[in-house]
């Protein structure tokens, strides 16, 4: 009696993982987990899988594992919605007094969460006070990816930055946890084109590092292309910050002066030097790199309203087809 007491005062962490192509690797990061968190032995954990509509052999192992355990959950979207809109449901899922975020290709170590959740809860923050509201693993100079993806990193770090305003010092990572509260707050965005690394900032600037040792992915290749990550980015930098328009219209301005100066520069040379003929090749390099920046410019606040105009419609973050809890078809009954 006292045992199931202990456990019930115990506080909840919940593991949200988005889950593509994942089938091979899955069950060893959910079995890692579970070690882990039975050799801290001070908390109650759950596990919430979402399948981004990557097929039905990695929900055929989602399925399996929640069947082994009462404290595993999992659903599938209907389609691909992205990692994000994965991790969105998975938070909304979770009921943990802090959640755990990480991927499913077992390169974020699960075995290593035990210092996540002690910078959660006794960490030194950012004030000076004791226990950050959200706590990123920091890779350092070992981060296990291809050249491309660690490229990719560095850009949208430094964009971050711009943007975002993202602490200089502050390294984000896909494998992070935060607090109940500050969870709460993330999914009160319903708007398409969730971007958690915005919310996350919206919510608290009490944001720590972990030092963690990232893996070499020993199965599959990542499911980031190019184009995804540059959606991604683009979904952080129009929906969260307004930025991009003042750069842009600080850009209109600058060569608005410039072409201004040079027209005059024309006409003060054609006064004083009256033979040199005007020059057809710099009018045409003039015209032709002027209306580019005015068409980047213009497209750019197209994104924002056409970006507005979906989410006014109501364009969901993502569709859940079915859930291990609750099968599709049991809705109408």
């Amino acid at each position: 009696m006292r045992e199931i007491m202990a456990n019930e005062t115990q506080q909840l962490v919940s593991f949200c993982i988005p889950c593509y192509h994942s089938e091979n690797t899955l069950p060893g990061v959910v079995d890692e987990i579970d070690a882990a968190m039975a050799a801290l032995g001070r908390y109650r954990w759950e596990i919430i899988m979402v399948n981004d509509g990557s097929g039905s052999a990695t929900w055929e192992t989602i399925q399996r594992l929640c069947a082994a355990k009462a404290n595993r959950h999992g659903c599938t979207f209907a389609r691909n919605f992205g990692q994000h809109a994965a991790l969105m449901a998975a938070i909304r899922m979770a009921k943990g007094d802090f959640l755990v975020c990480l991927d499913d290709d077992g390169q974020t170590p699960a075995s290593e969460a035990g210092k996540l959740l002690d910078a959660l809860e006794h960490g030194r923050n950012v004030s000076g006070g004791s226990g950050a509201d959200v706590v990123y693993a920091d890779y350092g100079q070992a981060k296990q990816h291809s050249l491309f993806r660690n490229l990719g990193s560095k850009v949208n770090e430094r964009m971050c930055q711009i943007l975002l305003d993202k602490p200089k010092d502050l390294y984000v990572s896909s494998y992070f946890a935060m607090r109940r509260f500050v969870a709460d707050e993330v999914i009160r965005y319903e708007n398409s084109y969730p971007y958690v690394l915005g919310l996350v900032l919206r919510a608290t600037k009490n944001i720590v590092n972990v030092p963690v040792q990232h893996r070499k992915r020993e199965v599959g290749e990542s499911g980031y292309t190019f184009g995804k990550l540059l959606a991604l980015w683009m979904n952080g930098f129009t929906a969260f910050s307004i930025k991009p328009l003042r750069i842009a219209t600080a850009l209109g301005a600058i060569f608005a002066a410039l072409g201004f100066i040079y027209g005059i520069y024309t006409i003060i040379k054609k006064i004083v030097v009256p033979e040199v003929p005007m020059g057809f090749s710099a009018m045409m390099t003039a015209v032709i790199f002027f209306g580019g920046m005015l068409m980047l410019m213009v497209g750019l606040a197209g994104e924002y309203i056409g970006r507005t105009y979906i989410s006014v419609n109501n364009a969901p973050q993502y569709v859940i087809r079915e859930t291990t809890d609750r099968p599709a078809d049991a809705s109408r009954e």
